[in-house]
């Protein structure tokens, strides 16, 4: 029996190394490809989950024929899902437990969709809970995308990751947002609990892109700005302010319900559109390091030069603690928990400080929660005067104003004053100020 110590030597050790450094890449961008085919299945759930709840809240009078044919589009997607799955249980693609658990979850979730499209079908259930039950499906598959990327155990690529990472979820968010959103305006009347979910959604997306910008590549953090500046983007917030100051239970333009889905549907194929094209860089830098790799492998010697030209970081602090010629600076934390400047950190550390910085954020997303529902009041307070005064939408902000600086009081607490006006006060002061070409 031949004796491993026999064949052990620092070569064959660097060799090795490099052996298993071509595997990791390779199993990455094993792991590009399901992320790949996930987002997808994800997109294509999306869209079932923003059709099939408008269809309902309808009562089936819209979107019927646009559900089936996104439920046609998206059969293949699963079977395409399921091919993938089949390729990451074999042994070699080092699937963890964690994600094998979570691939067999994903197909439990497959294998009640055809119950729940019944379900829908018959309008046998509400328009919210079809929402919750295909996001409870989509939230299992996104998941599964961040076992995968945190799985991937390169430190090199982390960046790219937590973008990709939180492009993913301000994409479900969006997608949540689509459906409630098509859910409200189908419906033709207004719903303060699905309003204040909708206000949630729109925050959630801010920080999730805010994230992906910080970590992004210029080129695509650029494109997500300029995809900012489009028309359609500015209709989508016209519809956004006239769904969430609604008062509850007053009467929405369920002809809106279509316009909004596209428009949402614009903005959501944006983000999939930088998805698609940040999963191509990652595989792309695959392909350039597994080349790289391979031909470092071929120089054996050049890889123990390389060795020896690049020691461990802690032994750097410890040659410059016994360097008599300088004066003793601190010896490496022996917990190891310091990251050198250069080095890039892996993905839980990101992830962790990203996780540390949003807590910090709580108080920024309070302000911005106060100030949407501050607008919400002003706006009401605006439609009461168009309703009641006859003025233009500016006209009457114009006069809220006015009211504000005269008497050196904040716009909100001037709309809150208006609203709670009795109606014969709007009857004298429209004695006293005529209709616009009255």
């Amino acid at each position: 029996m031949p004796d491993p110590a026999a064949s052990l030597s620092v070569s064959n050790l660097v060799l090795r190394s490099k052996q298993l450094e071509i595997d990791a890449v390779r199993h990455l961008a094993s792991r590009a490809e399901l992320v790949d085919v996930i987002g997808q299945l994800i997109q294509g759930l999306q869209r079932e989950r923003g059709v099939s709840g408008a269809y309902l809240a309808s009562k089936a009078q819209r979107f019927a024929d646009v559900r089936l044919r996104v439920i046609e589009e998206v059969a293949p997607l699963e079977t395409r899902l399921r091919e993938v799955f089949a390729q990451h249980i074999e042994p070699g693609q080092g699937a963890t437990a964690k994600a094998l658990s979570l691939m067999a979850w994903a197909l439990l979730g497959l294998e009640s969709l055809p119950a729940l499209r019944t379900q829908i079908e018959r309008q046998a259930m509400s328009a919210h809970d079809s929402v919750a039950a295909y996001s409870h499906l989509i939230a299992g598959l996104i998941e599964l995308v961040f076992h995968v990327a945190d799985a991937a155990g390169l430190p090199s690529v982390s960046r790219m990751l937590v973008a990709l990472l939180h492009l993913v979820q301000a994409e479900e968010e969006a997608g949540q947002e689509r459906a409630l959103g098509a859910l409200l305006y189908a419906s033709g009347s207004s719903n303060e609990a699905h309003q204040q979910r909708v206000i949630h959604l729109i925050d959630a997306q801010e920080r999730s892109l805010r994230v992906f910008s910080e970590f992004a590549e210029p080129a695509l953090r650029a494109r997500w700005e300029q995809q900012q500046l489009v028309p359609a983007a500015a209709q989508l917030e016209r519809l956004r302010r006239a769904l969430c100051v609604a008062r509850p239970g007053a009467a929405l333009d369920s002809d809106l319900s279509d316009t909004w889905f596209d428009l949402c549907s614009e903005r959501i194929n944006a983000l999939w559109h930088l998805q698609v094209d940040l999963v191509k860089r990652l595989r792309e830098d695959c392909e350039a390091r597994i080349l790289e790799a391979q031909q470092d492998l071929q120089d054996s010697k050049g890889l123990l030069r390389g060795l020896r030209d690049n020691p461990p970081q802690r032994t750097h602090a410890v040659d410059r603690f016994f360097d008599m010629a300088q004066a003793p600076s601190a010896l490496p934390d022996p917990a190891g928990a310091s990251v050198h400047a250069g080095e890039s950190a892996s993905l839980v550390d990101l992830l962790q400080s990203q996780s540390a910085r949003m807590a910090s954020m709580e108080a920024e997303l309070e302000v911005a929660r106060r100030t949407l529902n501050e607008r919400k009041v002003i706006e009401r307070a605006k439609g009461v005067l168009m309703a009641r005064l006859g003025m233009n939408e500016e006209v009457a902000f114009r006069a809220l104003q006015k009211t504000s600086m005269d008497q050196n009081r904040r716009l909100l607490e001037v709309a809150e004053a208006t609203l709670s006006l009795p109606d014969f006060a709007f009857a004298q002061r429209g004695a006293h100020n005529p209709k616009p070409g009255s």
